[in-house]
């Protein structure tokens, strides 16, 4: 940053998370004379677009890649990587440092926890979560990749029913399909195959799930195929409307079905883990569901249990816990949920994931200018095109982001600016983080550098 932008008075805002809603939040900060500074985790801004936007959309996430570091690139704002708050920076220092807002835009990387008996004790024992998952099927073939790494079983349970559990079933399947061919000297490409479908790869090849000895898992959801949030009532939607969406829901999922040859158990919702003589998962016990006025109710005598030894759980993320930030239950404790707000700490704002706790990627309908069915088959692999949206797939975080700049440029409007001095004591402050992660402006080459070239 040019030391001259520091001699004119103006506010200071911190960014927590430098993927899309942070961003997008600040680049607007920017563009309105506000200093920024983006603290991010890790030392790429990606976040979920890298970490949890399943490998085989290979061209929309170097999409997101761009727009993103475009927005981080704007005069302007402060890049700080490698800096997680709470941990390298406690919050309680960050407030310290005099920013005139702070904007939480950290995501929600947390899983929610699986609600059956024994979950606890499953943990580390067969029951694996969608976020450590789908981290692994980004990165475990890169050979830099250090991280916990999972061996799939065949028969494996996937309890969810949104997207994101879609994307662990898709990635169970591949994964477990592609062994299975390179133990014959089959050549198996998993983006390849998961854009061609598994039902095609096999025919090629003639071979069948059965020749190969796969049973393939099982998505387990409480509710039916026609209630599953893969695709959204239109506003105003009226009951024919209704009944259209519930159709293309239960259309599409048999698409999935057919084209990744997963099972599906709908109405069905866990009750208790069951374990071996080993402490090891050998089974889910769960229970049947109608669904009467919107509410899931459990059809007494209709207890079962479904043997596996391996639970996907894919039901949710909630956001990471910061030390000195107030939380209720699994999420922050904001009183104004519209716009992140906490009356005891009237400077802070949340933004995105950590508001709404949806961790998964979702194609966006708020801020979209279309309604596109196409959209959506190209995301969930159905289509005979790729995903590759020009204008982005995380519009509803880019939304929430622009919002968040709004409502703080509303607030901090009537608070007077910060001086030269102030300004360069936020600077200095931020300089030290830069020297400790080694990164020395270039967010371009910071990039690169931090990039392994195998990076998929």
């Amino acid at each position: 940053m040019d030391q001259s932008y520091l001699d004119t008075p103006r506010h200071a805002v911190a960014v927590i998370g430098g993927a899309c809603s942070g961003a997008e939040a600040a680049e607007i900060f920017a563009k309105a004379g506000i200093m920024t500074v983006v603290f991010e985790q890790n030392a790429r801004p990606f976040g979920k677009i890298e970490d949890g936007l399943p490998r085989w959309h290979a061209r929309q996430r170097s999409q997101e890649y761009v727009r993103i570091a475009n927005k981080l690139k704007t005069e302007g704002v402060v890049y700080v990587p490698s800096t997680t708050i709470g941990k390298d920076v406690s919050f309680a220092d960050l407030r310290e440092w005099g920013f005139s807002a702070i904007v939480l835009a950290n995501g929600a990387w947390n899983d929610r926890k699986l609600r059956a008996v024994g979950a606890t004790e499953a943990e580390g024992n067969g029951l694996i979560y969608q976020n450590p998952f789908i981290y692994w099927f980004n990165h475990h073939e890169e050979e830099s990749y250090a991280g916990e790494r999972y061996d799939i079983h065949d028969g494996a349970l996937v309890v969810g029913g949104g997207l994101a559990s879609i994307d662990v079933v898709k990635a169970i399947m591949l994964e477990t399909v592609a062994a299975k061919l390179r133990e014959r000297g089959i050549e198996a490409d998993v983006p390849h195959m998961e854009h061609k479908g598994l039902a095609k790869i096999l025919a090629e090849h003639e071979l069948t799930l059965d020749d190969l000895g796969v049973k393939g898992c099982t998505l387990v959801y409480r509710r039916s195929a026609r209630e599953m949030p893969v695709a959204a009532f239109k506003p105003g939607a009226d009951d024919a409307a209704k009944e259209k969406t519930m159709n293309v829901r239960e259309k599409l999922m048999g698409i999935v079905q057919t084209k990744f040859m997963n099972q599906f158990s709908q109405n069905t919702l866990p009750q208790e883990v069951i374990f071996d003589d080993d402490g090891k998962v050998a089974g889910l016990k769960v229970i049947t569901t109608r669904i009467e006025n919107g509410r899931v109710l459990e059809v007494e005598g209709t207890e079962r249990v479904m043997p596996t030894t391996q639970i996907y759980a894919s039901i949710g993320s909630v956001p990471r816990p910061i030390e000195g930030l107030p939380t209720k239950g699994d999420f922050y404790a904001f009183d104004d949920w519209d716009l992140g707000r906490m009356n005891a700490m009237p400077e802070i704002f949340g933004v995105g994931n950590v508001v709404t706790g949806q961790g998964n990627i979702a194609i966006s309908r708020r801020h979209s200018k279309r309604v596109s069915n196409v959209v959506m088959e190209k995301y969930l692999g159905i289509h005979e095109e790729p995903l590759d949206e020009a204008d982005g797939v995380m519009k509803a975080a880019e939304g929430a982001g622009a919002d968040a700049a709004e409502a703080v440029m509303d607030v901090i409007d009537s608070k007077e600016k910060l001086g030269s001095e102030q300004l360069r004591a936020l600077f200095g402050k931020a300089a030290a983080r830069h020297a400790a992660v080694g990164y020395e402006g270039d967010l371009d080459a910071w990039i690169a550098a931090n990039t392994p070239p195998d990076r998929v």
